[in-house]
């Protein structure tokens, strides 16, 4: 067994954390030797309901849970963490504006950036989860330059996994046997699901499946609106799935991905596939020794092209927005 190794999950008294804290306990991310401390932040009018979830964790007896910090100070949840999962955020509610989402998480996320600056290890690798998570992890980047900048990532993760899985479906196969689907841009209902690099069984998704008008159409809207499905069906957001997709995303950061296989991951832009610089925008990555690379020298055809160009347009409006409450903070 190694030392034990700390983390933070915000708006962990929440939906999403109930199912991830889990997760990470029993060892799907970091591995069944990682010992590990959970920092659970949340806001103070939940540390009631925290203290259950405590007490959840400690009958669960998990053997690599260490220890247990349950806080709503930033400054002691985000101490020494070696990974950070950002779920908690402001959600939107009824007749709110974007502008109006985006100014209510530029003020969480600044306090979120400034902690992790201030007192997490400098090799943090964050992932954020609340929304809108892209714009989110620019944010909170912003406030945190002692950190670099590509050890801030957006999840789109979930919209990968459900994009693996309506293939799987099509193809009445193994959701394993579908591989390197990608998810390009926003986490937002702009954002492209992309089977065009997929395979199944190592060849083509876009040869087994032979019907370019579904995987234009019907596949990209079934993924760019699942999470609102989801919600009218449950009257709750996706929580077991988001939580699975957290823990996938942070796990492949980690431990890396296999050879000849890519996964979607909102990072820094640089440029690449012709998008703008300096965006969190969905991308194919690989990941070897705790660091991602973008996946280079995939097809784009004229459609994907549009779909690019329509996703990188609205995230350079949400970071006009963000930055502009930022300047006004």
């Amino acid at each position: 067994m190694s030392e034990p190794i700390r983390v933070v999950v915000t708006g962990a008294a929440g939906q999403i954390a109930y199912s991830l804290l889990y997760m990470i306990a029993k060892g799907d991310v970091f591995g069944p030797n990682q010992k590990l401390i959970l920092h659970l932040l949340d806001i103070p009018p939940m540390m009631g309901v925290l203290e259950g979830v405590v007490m959840e964790l400690a009958d669960c007896a998990l053997p690599l849970l260490a220890g247990v910090v349950p806080t709503a100070d930033p400054a002691v949840g985000f101490k020494d963490v070696s990974a950070a999962f950002l779920v908690g955020a402001m959600p939107r509610k009824q007749g709110m504006e974007r502008k109006d989402l985006l100014s209510a998480n530029v003020k969480i996320f600044k306090v979120q950036g400034e902690a992790l600056n201030n007192v997490a290890k400098k090799d943090v690798k964050v992932l954020v989860v609340g929304n809108p998570a892209n714009t989110n992890a620019l944010i909170c980047s912003h406030y945190a330059p002692s950190i670099p900048k590509e050890n801030f990532t957006a999840m789109t993760r979930l919209d990968q996994n459900r994009a693996q899985a309506q293939l799987a479906a099509r193809l009445s196969v193994g959701i394993d046997r579908v591989r390197n689907v990608i998810i390009w841009g926003n986490h937002s209902s702009t954002q492209y699901p992309d089977a065009k690099n997929a395979t199944v069984d190592g060849k083509s998704v876009v040869e087994a499946i032979a019907n370019n008008d579904y995987l234009n159409a019907e596949f990209v809207e079934t993924v760019q609106k699942r999470g609102a499905a989801v919600i009218n069906a449950r009257k709750m957001s996706s929580a077991m799935s988001a939580a699975k997709a957290a823990s996938d995303h942070m796990r492949d950061w980690f431990a890396g991905t296999k050879d000849g296989e890519f996964v979607s991951m909102g990072v820094v832009s640089d440029g690449s596939y012709g998008t703008p610089k300096d965006i969190v925008f969905s991308f194919p990555v690989q990941i070897k020794d705790g660091k991602w690379t973008i996946k280079q020298g995939l097809a784009v055809d004229d459609f994907a092209r549009g779909k690019l160009d329509a996703t990188a347009a609205e995230l350079l409006e949400e970071k006009e927005e963000a930055m502009a409450v930022c300047a006004a903070e």
